[in-house]
């Protein structure tokens, strides 16, 4: 699920942090960032097990609706088929699932007010009004039910609350964790360690991550004696510090990730800059790493392993 440019993101954030508080000690600064990287596979725990609460309140719904003195015919005709389908009980009953839910003590954190206002404000959409007025519903429209929730959880304040609570900084790691759940459910019913393939990989937290925070650290000053140069008309010190910070991780991954195109490497710093830095940064990246790049090549000091990965 992690992807790279998720994994450089967080490196660049903890290095700011470091930049903002340089007597963090390294070893402190490497679990901030697997607490990090971790911290995302959580959230997509969270938001699966939160789908999953909002459906089971449809057995609620159903027995309040039972219990009234005067039902409607919409009343009398309401089933609780938002949980009690093969798919969202593939879920519930999933014992290896739930213990991760308990492992992360995500259930206890759950308020069931929430969890009520979420459902109430979704059982009044006519998505879910039509889904319930299918005569045979297919496993196929549990699924595109489920997804329909699922969207409307992603627009729902209140969801978007509990998420910010448990992980603050979310918002980064939202394409991810919302397309990972989106491709856990349309598996639906599902079976087996499903969650495993979501899970950190340690090629791209330990090989790829721990080391570019590693080496970026490391050679910090080395690093800038190379940049200052290609700067031209630009104070070093006038420089944004986030600018900055990108511009030592990029030629860190130039110089010490053989297996990573250089192409990559400038393209993923000049798109991070779009999003966490200034206007003109981009510009101001793009133009720096590219005067680095051709005199880099030109001096032989970037090795790449295989054909095509230096241009």
């Amino acid at each position: 699920m992690l992807s790279r440019r998720s994994v450089r993101i967080k490196v660049m954030q903890l290095l700011y942090m470091l930049n903002r508080d340089e007597q963090l000690a390294f070893p402190d600064l490497v679990k901030e960032y697997n607490d990090g990287i971790w911290k995302t596979y959580e959230l997509y725990i969270l938001h699966l097990y939160l789908l999953l609460k909002v459906a089971q309140y449809a057995e609620k719904d159903a027995a309040n609706r039972a219990a009234k003195h005067l039902p409607t015919d919409e009343d009398k005709a309401f089933t609780p088929r938002l949980y009690k389908n093969p798919c969202t009980q593939s879920l519930a009953n999933h014992t290896d699932f739930l213990n991760i839910v308990a492992k992360y003590k995500i259930n206890e954190n759950i308020d069931d007010d929430h969890i009520r206002s979420i459902y109430l404000a979704f059982a009044d959409t006519p998505e879910y009004k039509t889904y319930l007025a299918l005569p045979e519903p297919a496993n196929e429209d549990h699924t595109k039910m489920l997804l329909e929730l699922y969207r409307f959880l992603l627009s729902n304040d209140l969801f978007l609350e509990i998420s910010e609570d448990h992980f603050n900084n979310w918002p980064d790691d939202e394409s991810l964790v919302v397309g990972a759940i989106k491709k856990s459910l349309k598996a639906m019913p599902v079976s087996g360690e499903f969650y495993k393939e979501f899970e950190p990989s340690d090629e791209t937290v330990r090989e790829f991550g721990e080391q570019l925070l590693r080496k970026t650290c490391q050679e910090d000053r080395a690093l800038f004696e190379q940049i200052e140069p290609t700067l031209k008309n630009w104070d070093a010190d006038r420089v944004a510090v986030l600018d900055m910070i990108m511009l030592k991780m990029a030629l860190c991954e130039l110089l010490h990730f053989p297996t990573i195109p250089t192409k990559v490497t400038l393209n993923e710093f000049v798109e991070i800059s779009k999003v966490y830095s200034t206007e003109k940064s981009k510009d101001f990246i793009n133009g720096i790493l590219d005067r680095l790049m051709k005199k880099l090549v030109k001096e032989e000091k970037i090795v790449k392993e295989g054909r095509g990965l230096v241009e």
